[in-house]
């Protein structure tokens, strides 16, 4: 799927939306709005789901999908991933855990079938092997 695909209708939908977002300390609601018209967004596949997040399809390739948790009978997804794209130095673990590591939940949006992003927030890349 891809954005272009999308009726005018969904389109103005989408532009009417926000998201939560913690990212470099800066937080807030965000309007979609703004990220259609800067970041230049687009669908990204994600466990068989067409998933909208906020980010520039430029940094996609740098996207790692580390698990999904699909919830509210497949009416949501949470998706923790890895983005390489901001990374200062990529052969250093630590850094790679503090930098790399986003999480987003994403609801299906009435009438349409994709998820887009509600919630997009910057996460510690955490193993817990034990779990």
């Amino acid at each position: 799927m891809k954005l272009s695909d999308l009726s005018p209708d969904i389109m103005e939908r989408i532009k009417t939306l926000n998201y939560d977002r913690i990212i470099e300390k800066h937080e807030g609601p965000e309007d979609w709005e703004a990220v259609l018209k800067y970041h230049d967004p687009e669908f990204m596949r994600i466990d068989n789901c067409d998933v909208l997040l906020p980010v520039g399809k430029e940094q996609h390739p740098n996207i790692t999908i580390l698990r999904t948790i699909v919830g509210n009978e497949g009416k949501v997804l949470v998706v923790f991933l890895k983005d390489m794209t901001y990374v200062t130095d990529n052969d250093d673990s630590f850094l790679v855990m503090i930098q790399a590591g986003y999480m987003a939940v994403c609801e299906k949006m009435s009438g349409a079938e994709f998820y887009i992003a509600t919630v997009y927030h910057e996460w510690f890349i955490i193993d817990n092997p034990t779990l």
